[in-house]
């Protein structure tokens, strides 16, 4: 895949001279006062000599220019910006052209002193960046080329959650990458999160194309957050650049954690710390037991197919099942889902019937389906399974958090 980016702009241009100018200009004054009371016999200019054309003190003060891309740069990274700055002088004129001659859109800042490109560069694009600014010295003009790096593959990104949702307390953030990732640490460092309050929070990569972010604790209800991930024109390894950048920002909703036990066979809602709902379910069976662990609340479908086959186990063996249900909420990626279990009712909350998911009544499911939301936790316990794994994709709780800390971009 490749991508390039271009724009229009007109030359950017700076009529004032700087107060720093105007003492440089009393100081060349001054400066030739002097010389001009001090020359003596022996250093006057006589008949056949040539006269000097430049004065070395203007000179020094003629505006010298800057680029952060040089002339003949090749590998210059898009992602970067092209910035040229002035020193004993102000900008006139800054104009950069991609390879079609068209001009690219920048910005010359209000103190005429700097210059920088506001618009993305394409990759593997030649730019000419043509400059001239003036001082007491007189003018500079500067005319450069150069090449931006050419990805030898380019990847998405894709973050979740989306722009605007709320969410609930045990959301983590997650970037997902269509290829896999070689340098993970430079994923990582094009990636900011903001939140309000402030929290601690870490990256966790669970697996070698998604990495996830999230606090010690829970979210607080009401937090803001703000994620930008920057990773276009990012060298992300192996010759993998970042595709384009993306942004999210989110809020966390109220704080809803339900609780299955299995040795009452109860599943118990509290929303902010107040019980709003208490209903009888039936888990897997002892062969196919229900993990214990934290397990984040994911997608709702009303109807939904359930298939073995997809989780692994085909459908005609003695553990393989196609069924269709109603008001299914998902709790983790490998099955386990809430959803209505019409032909279970008479064993919710006396035994376990199922192959791992909460069986519930028709209303009970449709309770669940409508007063859930993306984030939300439940806690399941006491069964004779084992744990949910972290990196199950809605297991993200069940990694302590110095583990989770500590990371894994070096794995």
């Amino acid at each position: 895949m490749g991508v390039g980016r271009g724009g229009r702009m007109r030359a950017q241009s700076v009529g004032s001279v700087s107060k720093t100018a105007t003492i440089v200009a009393a100081s060349l004054v001054f400066a030739l006062s002097i010389a001009g009371c001090t020359v003596s016999g022996a250093d006057s200019v006589t008949e056949g000599e040539a006269p000097i054309d430049s004065n070395p003190v203007t000179e020094l003060i003629k505006p010298k220019l800057t680029a952060s891309a040089v002339d003949g740069a090749v590998g210059f990274s898009p992602g970067q910006p092209v910035t040229v700055t002035v020193a004993d002088g102000t900008l006139a004129k800054v104009t950069m052209l991609n390879p079609e001659g068209e001009p690219v859109d920048g910005a010359v800042a209000p103190d005429g002193l700097s210059w920088v490109n506001t618009e993305p560069l394409g990759y593997d694009k030649e730019y000419r960046l043509e400059v001239k600014a003036n001082g007491l010295g007189g003018g500079t003009v500067s005319t450069s080329e150069f090449t931006t790096s050419a990805p030898g593959n380019v990847t998405k990104p894709y973050v979740m959650p989306s722009e605007g949702d709320v969410v609930g307390i045990g959301q983590p953030i997650a970037v997902q990458f269509d290829e896999n990732i070689p340098d993970r640490k430079s994923a990582e460092s094009a990636i900011t999160v903001t939140t309000n309050p402030p929290v601690e929070g870490a990256f966790y990569w669970v697996n070698n194309r998604e990495v996830r972010w999230r606090p010690q604790n829970y979210w607080a209800p009401g937090t803001a957050v703000d994620v930008k991930v920057a990773v276009y024109g990012r060298d992300l390894g192996d010759g993998l650049f970042g595709q384009e950048d993306v942004h999210t920002a989110f809020t966390i909703g109220d704080a809803v954690i339900a609780t299955a036990d299995d040795n009452t066979k109860q599943v118990t809602f509290e929303r902010n710390g107040e019980v709003i709902m208490t209903m009888p379910t039936s888990m897997g069976k002892d062969d196919t037991p229900t993990d214990n662990g934290v397990y984040i609340i994911g997608d709702r479908f009303a109807n939904l197919v359930m298939d073995s086959s997809t989780y692994g186990v085909p459908v005609n063996s003695p553990q393989g099942y196609k069924t269709p249900v109603d008001w299914a909420t998902r709790m983790s990626y490998s099955g386990i889902f809430f959803h209505s279990a019409p032909w279970s009712v008479g064993q919710q909350g006396y035994s376990n019937a199922s192959h791992g998911c909460l069986n519930l009544s028709p209303s009970n499911a449709k309770w669940v389906y409508d007063n859930t939301k993306r984030g939300d936790i439940v806690v399941v316990k006491n069964t004779l399974g084992g744990t949910l794994s972290g990196t199950d994709g809605l297991g993200d709780w069940n990694i302590p958090w110095d583990v989770w800390k500590a990371g894994n971009a070096n794995a």
